[in-house]
């Protein structure tokens, strides 16, 4: 019996069992991977179809009376104090998918409408939203642009900014309420500033979805009940149109390509800050005030409640005033000589009651 040569390359039957597995686990995991990926695409194209569905046709009629929803009876204030906080907490969730829109970033910096709605925007989230955290100051502005990419509204920033500033009502009552007259604080301006640009830069406030109206939640607006809820920020509570109407397909507007402040009716302004005022003070409590003053009661007063203490009546039309120099030294001087001679006059008698020689004086 001849030997034969050894088969190097044979594995021995473990060893072949062995890389069986391992190519079968390598198979698995291979297919896990896919199916992995397959997921994540179908993940995405689903959110994708979420937040980009088939526009949403708006005629100019259908705009219109989406924009008189919140008009005239419809803005009429249903509550308002602090039971309006329990009554707001009432009003349900829309619910749903909370779409969002693509940031916005049509205003170049070198373009000149681009520090007019710089200007605009920057009122808007100071005058609405000064104190409010900086996630209320981005719901305020990603309201504005998502008003000016809606059918229902001006295609510009300040355009959406002061819409109806010199009508009967306008959507941003800072622009007809006089604040506008107010001086700006340094530090929240600066902060509504920064949001502002990064607005205007493509920055997208999600938390607020396609959200085109607000409220303070301490006050309770009739279109509350007919737009839909999202959610409420700081002191804000935000709204989008139902149905179609708010889902971002409906939100094809384009900017305008231009931006201006309209003209103001300065007078009017001043008269309704002056309104503003007076209805400030007309709501202070008496409490607050010091009996027949115009003037807030000082913890330092140390008066009867029946006592003004000497304190200035605004409402008398007292006003301070200073005698004449000339007039003054005048009567003092007469005043002086006028009681010298009347010293001279009592001398006699009253020598004559000193000696006891007279016990009687007549005049």
């Amino acid at each position: 019996m001849s030997d034969l040569p050894l088969d190097t390359n044979r594995l021995s039957p473990d060893a072949e069992a062995g890389s069986g597995r391992s190519r079968a686990v390598k198979i698995i995991l291979f297919l896990i991977f896919i199916a992995g990926l397959a997921a994540a695409a179908a993940s995405w194209w689903f959110s994708a179809q979420a937040n980009d569905p088939a526009p949403v046709r708006i005629s100019a009629e259908q705009a219109k009376t989406l924009a008189s929803l919140t008009e005239g009876e419809a803005a009429e204030i249903v509550i308002e104090g602090t039971s309006a906080h329990d009554r707001n907490a009432l009003i349900p969730l829309s619910g749903g998918t909370l779409q969002t829109l693509s940031g916005f970033s049509a205003l170049s910096g070198a373009d000149g409408s681009y520090g007019t709605a710089l200007k605009c925007m920057t009122q808007a989230i100071y005058y609405e939203a000064a104190n409010e955290p900086a996630q209320g100051k981005r719901a305020v502005a990603q309201v504005v642009l998502n008003r000016m990419r809606h059918p229902a509204y001006p295609s510009s920033v300040c355009g959406v900014v002061y819409d109806g500033a010199n009508k009967r009502v306008c959507q941003f009552s800072f622009t007809c309420d006089g604040s506008l007259l107010r001086v700006p604080m340094a530090r929240q301006w600066k902060e509504s500033l920064a949001v502002a640009k990064a607005a205007l830069t493509g920055t997208v406030e999600p938390s607020v979805g396609t959200a085109t109206h607000y409220h303070a939640d301490y006050v309770v607006p009739r279109w509350a009940y007919n737009l839909g809820k999202i959610d409420k920020i700081g002191v804000h509570i935000f709204y989008r149109f139902k149905g179609n109407w708010g889902n971002s397909g409906a939100f094809t507007g384009r900017w305008a390509g231009r931006e201006a402040i309209p003209s103001l009716d300065m007078a009017r302004l001043r008269n309704a800050l002056n309104n503003s005022l007076d209805a400030e003070f007309a709501a202070a409590s008496d409490e607050d005030l010091v009996p027949g003053l115009t003037v807030t009661k000082l913890a330092s007063d140390r008066h009867a409640e029946a006592d003004v203490g000497g304190r200035i009546d605004t409402t008398k039309e007292w006003r301070l005033s200073i005698p004449d120099p000339v007039q003054a030294s005048s009567g003092y001087r007469e005043l002086v000589n006028g009681q010298q001679a009347g010293i001279g006059n009592m001398a006699t008698p009253a020598l004559a009651v000193a000696s006891g020689k007279a016990g009687k004086i007549t005049p």
